[in-house]
């Protein structure tokens, strides 16, 4: 799912865990102070005297790190039920990747690339895979890694006691009775029905690898392969980790990493550029504050490109928008290029309906052009030349109220009126996500086209926020799966992505630049989707 439910799990949290509160709260009140002078910059009426995107710089600073040092991070608050067990995880990403690997990782270029296997390679039919695992790799408690761990990592995913998000992904295709580990190095997984593209599932957050029976105590331990290992973890509150040293890779640069919990984005930022935190995880500032942050001078603005995608998804199984005139209408009444300046200042791609990001290779870049005198047409068509819907957006994100005013601008010219409707942030996820007709949201970018189109639009797909339910669509899922030419299988998946700009519930304005605020300090960050380089970022004068 999104940052709503599967990328985060939110509560309401103290100010910060492990920071002192009053020295917090003090800070984010001169943030917001500082704020309140650029406030005219975010919204719609504000883009048109923006700066443009570039006003705030598009990499972190530059150079190598020096070796040793504590990274503090500042992440969003998270449930009481968090936990460090990798498959059944809803938050905690920070700590996941920095304690374990998965067997296959995604590359800056979209591609998959290896990480505890080294090669992979399907039978004839793609009905086969198998996996040349690692040497030398072992865990946090000593114990070398095996294809058994591999095995059973699948099979713990699987387990219905699990309660994984990566369980109805994965249990169409993999039958855990089937899995076979013929040596210590290798893993044999045969598919229920033919899948070419059967690795890229793997990347998931939700696959990495744990030891071969930790499901009891994983949660808590964080016995993993990855470059750091677990030396204190609260639920929703604060820990550490600390550098493994007989990582595969070699020892990562830092000595350790403070995971903090702030409250609210303002709070973070007024620790970050109090010097309290060297990082905001999981927060895309507004285009404001990121300006008066790289302003300062303790921090900084690094981006992670077109990182977020902003979707206002119609439940299709609600009046109006069970009428397919009726969304393709609401598509064409507005003008994503518009929304990008208005809610973004241009630092993003504007999206055109497809959720596909623009940097995948698989992505196609063909759509209908904006149209409000259509979207009248199919409106009155379909009975509802006077449309009039309400918007639901939150302070959950900074960008949704922008995003909406903007489609409610854009919209309007085309006779649509849209209601704006703010609700409580702490109850958005439990009360309007695939509750209400029309809402605002996010999701982050990362995942393979195949698991985006069939986790988040196939029909009856427990992440499919818009209950849209399309046949021909599944149907080319389904096509796309078990055909082994590269070509024709990107063939199909820009068929089905077609669909879903054409005929889907998802109004997908616009791909986001992650702005993330970092201390001047820091060196060596990197990131892209879900990937965050633990190994070699690192301090300036640790």
């Amino acid at each position: 799912m999104s940052p709503l439910m599967s990328e985060t799990s939110h509560r309401t949290a103290p100010a910060a865990a492990g920071i002192p509160r009053r020295s917090v709260l003090t800070t984010a009140a001169a943030a917001v102070a500082a704020l309140g002078g650029s406030a005219a910059l975010t919204g719609c009426s504000g883009a048109a005297s923006a700066s443009p995107s570039r006003a705030v710089p598009t990499h972190g600073p530059a150079g190598r790190p020096d070796r040793g040092g504590t990274l503090r991070i500042a992440r969003p608050p998270a449930s009481d039920a968090e936990t460090l067990d990798p498959a059944s995880a809803l938050s905690a990403y920070e700590y996941l990747g920095a304690l374990y690997n998965r067997l296959v990782r995604i590359a800056p270029d979209g591609t998959v690339a290896p990480d505890l296997a080294e090669s992979w390679e399907p039978d004839a039919k793609a009905t086969t895979w198998t996996f040349r695992l690692r040497r030398g790799v072992t865990f946090h408690d000593g114990r070398a890694f095996t294809s058994a761990d591999a095995a059973y990592t699948l099979r713990h995913i699987l387990a219905k006691a699990t309660a994984s998000p990566q369980a109805p992904v994965l249990s169409p295709l993999v039958d855990p009775g089937r899995l076979r580990t013929p040596d210590a190095h290798t893993l044999v997984v045969p598919l229920k029905s033919p899948h070419a593209e059967f690795p890229s599932l793997l990347t998931h957050y939700n696959c990495y690898v744990v030891p071969e029976g930790s499901a009891g105590s994983i949660g808590r331990t964080g016995i993993g392969t990855g470059p750091f290992r677990l030396a204190s973890f609260t639920a929703a509150g604060p820990g550490r980790v600390t550098a493994y040293a007989d990582h595969w890779a070699g020892r990562p640069v830092l000595d350790a990493i403070d995971f903090y919990t702030v409250a609210d984005m303002q709070a973070r930022s007024g620790a970050l550029l109090a010097g309290q935190v060297d990082l905001l995880s999981q927060t895309n500032l507004d285009f404001a504050t990121a300006r008066v942050v790289a302003a300062s001078d303790r921090a900084t603005i690094a981006r992670a490109e077109n990182a977020q995608w902003y979707v206002l998804p119609m439940l299709t199984t609600e009046k109006p928008f069970t009428d397919p005139r009726v969304r393709q209408a609401m598509k064409l009444a507005y003008d994503p290029a518009h929304i990008l300046k208005a809610a973004l200042q241009g630092a993003g791609t504007a999206g055109w309906d497809n959720p596909v990001p623009p940097n995948d290779p698989a992505h196609i870049a063909t759509h209908p052009a904006h149209d409000p005198e259509k979207a009248r047409h199919l409106l009155k068509r379909a009975g509802y030349e006077r449309l009039a819907v309400d918007l639901y957006t939150s302070s959950y994100d900074p960008i949704f109220t922008p995003m909406a005013l903007a489609y409610q601008e854009s919209a309007g010219r085309a006779g649509i009126r849209i209601r704006v409707k703010t609700a409580a942030a702490d109850s958005y996820y439990t009360q309007i996500w695939m509750k209400k007709p029309l809402m605002a949201t996010y999701w982050y970018t990362g995942r393979p086209v195949d698991q985006l189109l069939n986790q988040v639009f196939r029909g009856g797909s427990s992440y499919n926020e818009t209950a849209w339910s399309d046949k021909e669509f599944d149907a080319l899922l389904d096509r796309a799966r078990r055909e082994v030419d590269e070509g024709r299988r990107r063939e199909l998946y820009g068929q089905a992505q077609a669909l879903v700009v054409e005929r889907g519930g998802a109004i997908t304005p616009m791909f986001a630049d992650r702005l993330v605020g970092i201390s001047r300090k820091v060196r060596g960050y990197a990131e892209h989707g879900f990937e965050f380089d633990y190994l070699h970022i690192g301090l300036k004068g640790a």
